[in-house]
């Protein structure tokens, strides 16, 4: 209460006394400070710290922006461009106001589709950048932003002073413009051909958002940068997946279209923003058009990103409007749902159906990139035999028009539907032909190898009626483990041959990773007597397509051999037990070799924990694959 009247005091004897201002003061001070000491340090941290010594007692107005001028007014609702130069014959036009106009003039050309050059020549054009030169640094800075991207939508000249002072001005003013602003230029430069002083102003752009990103309020800003501007950071793209994941909730289809495209085409598989777009999109029912649903399905075929309900809502919605959709699209739809080897049987049969009742309207390519879809997910439309005698009339007298490439993929995928005629084999397997993939040791050209091996042993093994030519490298073909490269053994691969060499009791009586001149390698061989035991292998190497003179002995009277097959998880469809074509063909030219296959899948093998029971499915499995081989 002291301190309180004190303090009173010394106010209303300032008032009364200005003349002894200082020394009252003064005194007042020592007095407050005499009777401080004598109060609670409670008390006196109350009292005399209700004003900050480091923070001005009067708090500062906010900024405003200066008041617009009646031109200013005029500027915003003068209809035409002819009417806007007139301004500058009369009235005094600042470097504000010019840059007013000419942003102005910009959003006329882009709503109205005008010319830009049936202004930009005028001297009163000319008259309003040079002002807007000498005069940059008076321009407002939301002015200042929009200027710059209306100079670039007009098309001035990259080298002209005025664009160029505009840009420097702009990298001076960067912390001061808002992230709107900053957002709409970087979408802008980064649009067009970036050169000069705009990568420098690019660079500079980039780095504010780096530093400024959550200052983003909306969506639209959100998208739009994923879109333009992430692909040159991926620091600002980490933070923009971070802000997309937390305003996902907000999206809009179109919003999810355009974010989902953004990272398929930057190759960004974020894992998390993923699971968020696929999430809101289940929940809110959107009616999706045929645009969004089938760019949602091309990134998610691109990213390898699986999300069941996505896809059984796409494709239940995709599957009525088939009909209505080009062959473009038909076989971006088909194309997108093999990669994610997705097999929806409502709408292959539609995609099937459209091909037969739109065939004058699919170009060779288009039907051939249907084929290699269905041969990867190994699907045989219900209507077969007119399915097939559509895609034989359609691609038959167009196969040497087809990419060399194109071509080899096609056949292969039809070898793999059991639809190769002599005239596909011939054309592939001819020494000419073959001849460009050969000698090709990339990559690339060693898959198309082993696709080369895998046609040839469809003409010798699925094909007796085919007469020649065969593949020029048959004699002397390179191992399957050299085209395929060297993969480590996979847990059921390790645990498969543990468990072989225990069935067969010795270590000469099984044979692993046995490579085959069909392009396929077997896990591992075993050969059978007629009371199912195991024989030494040493007399019975790997069979070749055709028996050849001085071969070792064929196999006596009821001996069988068997070919051990993993299945792992990516050999099969989504989600289900059906072999991929690649997988099913490669069983079909192992049994015609000769062989009782045995398969092996993951989801059966997963359930063996002990040495014994793995064994025992073994033999099982094997006892089954030689009753249903006697049984044909």
């Amino acid at each position: 209460m002291a301190a309180k009247l004190a303090q009173r005091w010394f106010r209303l004897y300032r008032v009364s006394s200005p003349l002894c201002l200082q020394a009252s003061a003064g005194s007042a001070r020592i007095q407050v400070a005499r009777v401080s000491s004598q109060l609670p340090l409670a008390l006196v941290t109350t009292c005399s710290g209700s004003v900050p010594a480091d923070k001005p007692s009067v708090k500062e107005p906010p900024k405003t922006p200066p008041e617009l001028s009646p031109l200013d007014h005029i500027i915003g609702k003068t209809p035409t461009a002819e009417e806007l130069l007139r301004l500058v014959d009369l009235y005094p036009i600042n470097g504000n106001q010019a840059a007013l106009i000419i942003t102005r003039l910009s959003r006329m050309v882009t709503e109205k589709k005008l010319d830009p050059g049936s202004f930009m020549e005028d001297a009163r054009f000319q008259q309003l950048l040079q002002t807007v030169h000498t005069q940059v640094s008076r321009v407002w800075n939301a002015a200042l932003a929009n200027l710059l991207r209306s100079l670039y939508l007009l098309g001035l000249d990259r080298s002209r002073k005025e664009l160029l002072s505009v840009e420097q001005e702009v990298r001076w003013r960067l912390r001061r413009l808002t992230f709107r602003h900053l957002a709409a230029l970087a979408e802008q430069v980064a649009a067009g051909a970036v050169e000069g002083g705009q990568r420098v102003l690019l660079s500079d752009l980039v780095k504010q958002l780096e530093l400024r990103w959550t200052e983003i309020e909306d969506t639209r800003t959100v998208v739009a940068l994923m879109g333009k501007v992430g692909a040159l950071s991926p620091v600002l793209m980490e933070r923009l997946e971070d802000k997309g994941l937390e305003m996902a909730e907000q999206f809009t289809p179109e919003d999810t279209r355009k974010v989902a495209l953004a990272l398929a085409l930057q190759n960004r598989r974020s894992v998390p923003l993923l699971r968020a777009l696929s999430y809101h999109l289940v929940q809110k029912h959107f009616a999706l058009s045929p645009a969004v649903l089938l760019d949602l399905v091309f990134a998610y075929g691109k990213l390898n990103f699986h999300q069941t309900q996505v896809f059984q809502k796409i494709a239940s919605d995709l599957q009525p409007r088939i009909p209505e959709l080009s062959p473009t699209d038909v076989v971006r739809c088909v194309k997108s749902f093999a990669y994610l080897k997705w097999l929806n049987l409502p709408l292959f049969e539609a995609v099937a159906q459209y091909v037969v009742d739109n065939a004058g309207k699919i170009s060779p390519v288009q039907l051939s990139n249907v084929i290699l879809a269905f041969a990867r997910l190994n699907f045989q439309p219900s209507s077969r035999e007119t399915f097939y005698k559509v895609v034989h009339g359609g691609l038959d007298d167009c196969l040497d028009d087809l990419e060399p490439h194109l071509l080899l993929d096609l056949v292969w995928s039809l070898c793999v539907l059991e639809q190769a005629q002599a005239a596909h084999l011939r054309k592939v397997l001819e020494p000419a032909f073959c001849a460009r993939f050969l000698g090709d040791r990339s990559p690339k050209g060693r898959n198309y190898q082993l696709k080369l091996l895998h046609i040839n042993a469809t003409a010798r093994l699925e094909r007796p009626d085919y007469e020649g030519p065969f593949l020029p490298m048959e004699e002397g073909a390179p191992q399957v483990k050299e085209l395929q490269g060297e993969r480590k053994a996979s847990p059921l691969q390790s645990g498969l041959r543990e468990a072989l060499r225990a069935v067969a009791g010795e270590e000469g009586k099984v044979r692993f990773e046995v490579d085959t001149p069909w392009g396929w390698q077997l896990e591992a061989e075993m050969v059978l007597d007629g009371d199912n035991r195991p024989l030494p292998l040493a007399d019975f190497p790997a069979a070749p397509p055709l028996p050849k003179p001085g071969a070792p002995k064929p196999l006596l009277s009821g001996v069988k051999r068997l070919a051990f097959l993993t299945w792992e998880f990516p050999n099969f469809s989504n989600r289900s037990k059906d072999l991929l074509g690649r997988f099913a063909m490669a069983r079909r030219h192992i049994q015609a070799a000769g062989f009782v296959p045995v398969d092996v899948p993951y989801y059966e093998w997963l359930d063996l924990k002990s040495e014994w029971q793995k064994a025992a499915f073994l033999r099982d499995k094997m006892s089954k694959a030689v009753a249903e081989e006697m049984a044909k």
